[in-house]
């Protein structure tokens, strides 16, 4: 009973526990550090994905035992943690101080979050997984509540604004990320592995009246390569939110 009550529990956090810089006493290995462990989890989960991940083939690759991992993070979910903040961190963040459009800087906000699901397809797995209270993550919240308060729009409406628009973008990321992994699992390209699952499908009588129907509308979008396909997808869709926000910000100043 006591377990299933821990278990219902909240996640805690590696930045609410004073563990995010803790480093234990003597004993630790040379030339290891957490900087480097962090950023060799990043590669590995990059290479085999998060399923794969464990602290016996991060000690591998690092070329030390398991134990010696534990000197600089105390659990697999502290560094899981860790290593979605230091990615967060590769986003580029327009100045919502400075004298820019707020459209263009949601847009660039927009391809920044896009960019780093798809570049870190584990990372779409622990986005709520975690608090995500990393100094990262919260340069990015900020940076999208700052810019989105400057549409105009009453405080409100900013939460289901900034909703609209970056759970958008998680899922449109997330989604383009699991094609670019299976893509990769299979030793193809993006567009041979696009080109095989549609001549699957094709194939499958139940399905043969929507694919073609489908294959007319994608046709119709244009584009010579999958990515040329998903960048005119993407690049739509964000302006059909923008062009809402506008809208919504109108209909507020009439109220």
């Amino acid at each position: 009973m006591a377990k299933a009550a821990r278990e219902s529990q909240p996640r805690s956090s590696v930045w609410l526990e004073s563990k995010a810089h803790r480093r234990r006493g003597g004993g630790q290995p040379s030339g290891l550090d957490r900087a480097r462990i962090i950023e060799v989890s990043v590669r590995l989960l990059d290479a085999e994905g998060l399923a794969r991940f464990s602290m016996r083939r991060l000690a591998g690759a690092l070329n030390v035992t398991a134990m010696s991992v534990y000197w600089y993070v105390d659990t697999k979910d502290d560094l899981l943690e860790l290593a979605l903040d230091e990615v967060m961190g590769e986003m580029r963040l327009p100045d919502p101080d400075a004298d820019e459009d707020w459209r263009d800087q949601v847009r660039a906000l927009a391809w920044e979050y896009r960019t780093l699901l798809v570049r870190h397809p584990w990372v779409s797995a622990l986005v709520g997984v975690f608090l995500n209270i990393g100094p990262n993550n919260l340069a990015f919240s900020r940076a999208v509540q700052r810019v989105v308060r400057r549409t105009g729009l009453p405080a409100k409406r900013l939460t289901s604004t900034i909703s609209a628009v970056f759970q958008f973008v998680y899922g449109y990321g997330t989604l383009e990320g699991h094609l670019s992994a299976r893509a990769k699992a299979g030793g193809m390209t993006v567009d041979e592995y696009f080109q095989q699952a549609l001549s699957t499908v094709t194939a499958a009588p139940q399905a043969a009246d929507v694919i073609k129907e489908s294959q007319e509308i994608m046709a119709a979008r244009g584009g010579d390569t999958v990515a040329e396909m998903l960048e005119r997808d993407f690049e739509y869709a964000l302006e059909l939110l923008i062009a809402g926000i506008e809208a919504m910000v109108a209909r507020e100043r009439e109220a």
